[in-house]
């Protein structure tokens, strides 16, 4: 495909994420956001219980996590099973909408992470040429 059609493709699209009112922004901002990012990503590697979860995604609090799972979880991406069980064991795994998400970010996350050594280096360009501490 090339980009002139992926450009009709998307002008296409009945949503809008740059205009102000349009219902994508607030799923692109739960999906992209530190913590929904990290869930994701985490959630890709298969099901996670609560606490398995908040210690994959390292310095997340509990509520942080909460909110987060419940925004992700209205937006279809994310599933969560409660098993009766004494006490009682939450799962939670991705939508195959959600594993097609998370997917794409994996990918960016892999390549900033492959990146890193020049972020770092203009970084510190960056600091030395504005007299940064």
């Amino acid at each position: 495909m090339d980009t002139t059609q992926e450009l009709t493709e998307v002008q296409d699209l009945p949503y809008d994420v740059f205009a102000k009112a349009c219902p994508s922004r607030g799923t692109l901002e739960h999906v992209t956001g530190r913590w929904g990012g990290l869930t994701l990503g985490a959630l890709c590697e298969g099901s996670l219980r609560f606490n398995e979860l908040r210690r994959r995604v390292d310095g997340v609090s509990e509520k942080m996590l909460s909110q987060t799972l419940h925004a992700l979880e209205r937006d279809g991406l994310v599933h969560r099973e409660a098993q009766p069980t004494n006490p009682p064991r939450v799962d939670y795994e991705l939508t195959p909408l959600g594993r097609g998400v998370a997917e794409r970010l994996l990918s960016l996350i892999h390549f900033v992470e492959g990146r890193m050594d020049d972020v770092l280096q203009a970084r510190q360009r960056y600091d030395e040429t504005r007299g940064a501490r």
